[in-house]
C-alpha cells in the first residue's frame, strides 16, 4: 500500500545523504524528496532538497551518469522554488531571478555529464526539453527550438517536448509583426499540441496545453489548421553555387525569417525580417531602420563569409606565393581560414551594437563609450546596483530574451565574469586574441596533448591561443546563431516596446506615416 503524501514527506525530510551508502538509493530519495516538495507546494522541503543534492554531488566517485540526473534534480529544485516565489510574491516579470540563474546553470551541467553518461533516452529528453522550456520562459525562444527538437530527435514519441514546442512556437507566433509568419507559427503550434496530446502528456501540463490549441482554434479556421501549407515548392537560386549556399544556411537555421526555425524549409530561403514600424518625432529620420539595415547586412556577410571559409575546395590563388613557415604544429594558414575569422569577429561585435541600438531606442542615457551588451541593463553599467528602472518588470518578452542572452556573453570587468555559459569565458578569449593577440588555428592532426608534448620539449608556440580548425569552426557557428537570435529579439522587442508606446499615448496622438522603398538587389556592388 502507498504511503500516505504526509507520511512520506516526513519520511523524505528527516532522511540525510550520510544514512545510504548507496548510490542509487540516496539519489532516489533525494529526487522523491524534490519532486513531492514541488507538488505539494513547500519551500522548506526545496531546500532542504536543494541542500542533500549538494551533498551528494560531493561524494568521491560519482560517474557522469550519477553527476547528469543529480543536476537534473537540482535544477527541477530550482525550478519548483522559483515557481513558489513567483506565486507568494507576484513576481512573474521581474527580469533578474536567482532561481532561473541557478536552474540554467545545473541544466547546462546535467547535458555536459550527459555527453559521457549513458543515461536513459528519457532522461536525455527530459534534460533537453527542459532546458527548451527554460529558455522559452525567459523569452530566448528562438533557440528554445534547438532544444525542443534535440529532444524529439533522441525519442519522436516524446510527447513533452511536442507539446512544449506546440506551446513555444504559439507565443513566438504572436509576438512576430507579419501576420502572415504568425499564421504558419500557429498552425504548427497547432499540430503540435495536438499530435502530443494524443500521445498522452503529463496530466497536470495536460490543461495548459489543451487551453493553448483551444485559444488556436478560436483564432483560426479549423480546417485551415488541418491543411498542409505549401513550403517546399520554393527557388533557392539559379546557380548550384547560390543553391548550395541557401541550403546550407536553412538546414544551419541562419536566414534572418523566422520561418527558418520551423525548419529547413525552401520558403523561408531569404532574410525578409527586418524593423517594424517605428514612430520617430517630427524632423528625425529613419536611422534605426539604417542601423538595423546595418546590422542585418553585417550578418549576412559574416555568415556568407563562413559559408565561403569551411566549403573552400582548393587554394585560392590570393595565397599563391605567399611566403609562410611551416611551425611544424600542423598550422593552418589560408584565406579561407581568414573568412572564418572574420565571421567570428563580425558576428561577436553584432552583441555590442545591439546595445548601442538599445541605448538610444530606449532611452537608457548610457554614455557611448560605455555601452557593452553585458552592462546596458544596469544602473551605472553595475550588476550590483540592480536593472534600469525603465526595465524592471517590463512584460517585453523578446527584450528580456536579449537580457538573458547578455548573461551568455562573458565581460572581463568586475561584476560581469560569471556568465551563465560555460562556453563564454573561451569565446571571449578567442574574440580578444583575434583583435588584439594572436589566434593559431591547427589542423585535424593537432591536438592540445601534442601542444603538451612540445611544450615539454621547450617548442611549443607560447604566444598564440591555439585551436583545432575544426574546433573553431563549430564556435563561429555558435556565435552566429546567438547573433541572428539576438536580431530576432531586437526587432521583436522594439515591436512590443512600439505596441506598449502606442497604448499608453492613446488614440489623440496624430502620427503620419513615411513609406521606405526597398534597396534594389541589382544596386548592391
Amino acid at each position: 500500500m502507498a504511503e500516505h503524501p504526509d507520511q512520506l514527506y516526513d519520511s523524505l525530510m528527516s532522511f540525510q545523504v550520510a544514512d545510504y551508502v548507496s548510490t542509487t538509493e540516496a539519489l532516489q530519495r533525494v529526487a522523491a524528496l524534490i519532486d513531492l516538495a514541488g507538488d505539494l507546494g513547500r519551500p522548506q522541503a526545496v531546500d532542504h532538497g536543494i541542500n542533500l543534492a549538494t551533498q551528494f554531488l560531493e561524494r568521491s566517485g560519482l560517474d557522469a551518469g550519477a553527476k547528469a540526473t543529480t543536476h537534473y534534480f537540482l535544477a527541477n529544485a530550482w525550478s519548483h522554488k522559483g515557481r513558489l516565489s513567483r506565486i507568494t510574491s507576484g513576481r512573474e516579470w521581474d527580469w533578474k531571478q536567482e532561481e532561473v540563474e541557478k536552474e540554467f546553470i545545473h541544466l547546462r551541467l546535467a547535458m555536459q555529464e550527459a555527453n559521457s553518461a549513458d543515461l536513459p533516452a528519457v532522461r536525455r529528453c527530459q534534460i533537453q526539453t527542459n532546458f527548451a522550456n527554460l529558455l522559452s520562459f525567459v523569452g530566448r525562444f528562438v533557440e528554445a527550438i534547438e532544444y525542443w527538437n534535440r529532444a524529439l530527435n533522441i525519442d519522436a514519441a516524446f510527447s513533452m517536448a511536442m507539446a512544449n514546442r506546440g506551446y513555444g512556437l504559439s507565443h513566438y507566433g504572436r509576438v512576430l509583426y507579419d501576420p502572415g509568419h504568425t499564421r504558419v507559427f500557429l498552425q504548427q503550434a497547432y499540430r503540435d499540441l495536438a499530435h502530443a496530446v494524443s500521445l498522452g502528456v503529463d496530466d497536470s501540463a495536460a490543461p495548459v496545453f489543451e487551453r493553448c490549441r483551444a485559444e488556436i482554434e478560436a483564432a483560426l479556421p479549423i480546417e485551415w489548421l488541418q491543411q498542409a501549407t505549401e513550403m517546399e515548392r520554393f527557388s533557392l537560386g539559379e546557380s548550384t553555387e547560390e543553391r548550395s549556399y541557401r541550403r546550407f544556411c536553412l538546414d544551419a537555421q541562419l536566414f534572418l525569417n523566422p520561418l527558418n526555425d520551423l525548419g529547413a524549409f525552401p520558403i523561408a530561403a531569404h532574410d525578409c525580417f527586418t524593423t517594424p514600424s517605428i514612430v520617430v518625432d517630427v524632423g528625425e529620420g529613419p536611422y534605426y531602420h539604417g542601423f538595423f539595415n546595418q546590422l542585418k547586412q553585417e550578418f549576412v556577410s559574416a555568415r556568407y563569409l563562413y559559408y565561403d571559409g569551411i566549403t573552400a575546395a582548393a587554394p585560392h590563388f590570393a595565397d599563391k606565393g605567399v611566403l609562410l613557415y611551416d611551425t611544424m604544429d600542423y598550422p593552418s594558414y589560408s584565406l579561407a581560414v581568414e573568412k572564418q575569422k572574420a565571421a567570428f569577429r563580425i558576428g561577436y561585435s553584432l552583441f555590442d551594437k545591439v546595445a548601442y541600438f538599445l541605448n538610444h531606442y530606449l532611452r537608457l542615457g548610457i554614455p557611448e563609450r560605455s555601452v557593452t551588451f553585458r552592462t546596458i541593463w544596469y544602473e551605472k553599467q553595475d550588476r550590483a546596483k540592480g536593472l534600469k528602472s525603465q526595465l524592471q518588470g517590463s512584460q517585453n518578452w523578446p527584450l528580456r530574451g536579449l537580457f538573458w542572452l547578455s548573461k551568455d556573453v562573458f565581460e572581463n570587468n568586475p561584476g560581469t565574469q560569471d556568465s551563465i555559459e560555460p562556453d563564454a569565458r573561451e569565446l571571449d578569449e578567442i574574440r580578444n586574441h583575434l583583435e588584439h593577440k594572436y589566434l593559431k588555428l591547427h589542423g585535424d592532426e593537432w591536438s592540445p596533448a601534442l601542444e603538451g608534448s612540445r611544450a615539454s620539449l621547450g617548442i611549443a608556440d607560447t604566444l598564440a591561443h591555439s585551436l583545432s580548425r575544426r574546433d573553431f569552426e563549430a564556435r563561429t557557428l555558435r556565435i552566429l546563431k546567438l547573433a541572428r537570435a539576438a536580431l530576432i529579439y531586437l526587432s521583436l522587442g522594439v515591436y512590443s516596446e512600439e505596441r506598449q508606446r502606442r497604448k499608453a499615448t492613446g488614440k489623440g496622438k496624430r502620427v503620419v506615416r513615411a513609406y521606405l522603398n526597398a534597396c534594389d538587389d541589382a544596386s548592391k556592388l
